[in-house]
């Protein structure tokens, strides 16, 4: 198979310098004269090179620019968040250049600081906000700084640092999902927490507690562990060793959910037959889950666009809340 074409390939044919090519074909502001400028134009034609978005935007400048900070990019719900951004801002011909803290928030507040540094137009930080103050503070106050230099953040989370959210309904929506799960029979329920430092967890188990304290249920399990896969398949692991007895499990976050599962079949657990088992997210890779999840459904690639827009914006600073929906399916079942 014949290999694309390069900007060194493009230079060579229209005998010019590899910066002169670049110039004309990624977007620098620096002029080229007409003759040259049509040589690499024709070149670029007759070789089928595609010029490269990206590229384009750092030669300009970096008012082109939109960052992006995320958690995990190798969690799902993160990867979804990130291709809608990035679809978002390609279609306002912007670049993205992106960071992952893996859940560090001093490594969350140094990508903020570096960005504001390179001058980006827009910064969309997507993930959970921390209960240490202090830290809160020092993000907002970059954000701040980010702010009076003329840039414009979005967060897609809790609504804590004074710049544009968009404000996906933890407790709302694992009230709602205690509420449903209730309704099919379940009385006791054990939680896989996830660390309680995240606020994405802290209140996701707050929410469902509430919803459980409503309808005078007692109060659920906790069991603590990572907010990934692993985390899951630990946590639950232990609370079936432990037999607690309970008929129902929530993981405050598809990923825990999953490692769940996987923790339950290694154990020779009948999910939903001794057990149900429910997440949050609706994260993609569900679709390929047997037994299907139930979870409730955050709209994450709306959620994505709409911090893009937020972020162009120019309107007074907003906080919008994601709404969540409860979706039920084979991982639950209904008790008799």
């Amino acid at each position: 198979m014949p290999r694309d074409a390069t900007l060194e390939d493009v230079a060579r044919q229209a005998g010019v310098s590899l910066a002169t090519a670049s110039r004309v074909l990624n977007g620098s502001t620096r002029q080229v004269g007409r003759i040259l400028r049509e040589r690499v134009e024709e070149a670029a034609t007759e070789l089928g090179y595609t010029t490269n978005r990206a590229a384009q935007a750092l030669a300009r400048s970096a008012s082109d620019i939109l960052g992006l900070v995320v958690h995990d990019l190798s969690d799902p719900y993160f990867a979804e968040l990130a291709n809608a951004v990035v679809r978002a801002a390609d279609a306002q011909h912007l670049a993205v250049m992106v960071g992952t803290t893996f859940r560090d928030p001093e490594a969350e507040i140094g990508y903020v600081a570096t960005l504001r540094a390179q001058r980006v137009r827009a910064i969309v930080l997507a993930g959970s906000r921390v209960t240490d103050h202090a830290l809160t503070e020092r993000l907002r106050a970059e954000l701040i700084r980010f702010h009076g230099s003329g840039g414009r953040a979005v967060v897609i989370g809790q609504d804590l640092l004074g710049v544009d959210t968009v404000l996906p309904d933890n407790r709302g929506g694992s009230r709602a999902l205690a509420v449903a799960l209730a309704g099919l029979g379940h009385i006791r329920f054990a939680v896989l927490t996830g660390p309680s430092a995240l606020l994405t967890a802290a209140d996701r188990v707050a929410g469902f507690a509430e919803g459980l304290a409503s309808l005078g249920l007692p109060e659920p399990v906790l069991v603590s562990g990572e907010f990934d896969r692993d985390g899951g398949y630990v946590s639950a692991g232990r609370l079936w060793a432990a037999g607690t007895g309970v008929t129902c499990l929530f993981a405050v976050n598809d990923v825990m959910a999953v490692g769940a599962l996987a923790a339950l079949r290694d154990a020779g657990a009948d999910v939903p037959g001794e057990i149900s088992v429910a997440g949050f997210d609706d994260i993609p890779t569900l679709r390929d889950l047997t037994p299907a999840l139930t979870t409730v459904r955050l709209p994450l690639a709306a959620m994505g666009r709409r911090a893009v827009e937020l972020a162009l914006g120019s309107a007074p600073v907003v906080a919008e809340r994601a709404t969540a929906e409860v979706i039920i399916r084979e991982s639950t079942r209904r008790l008799p």
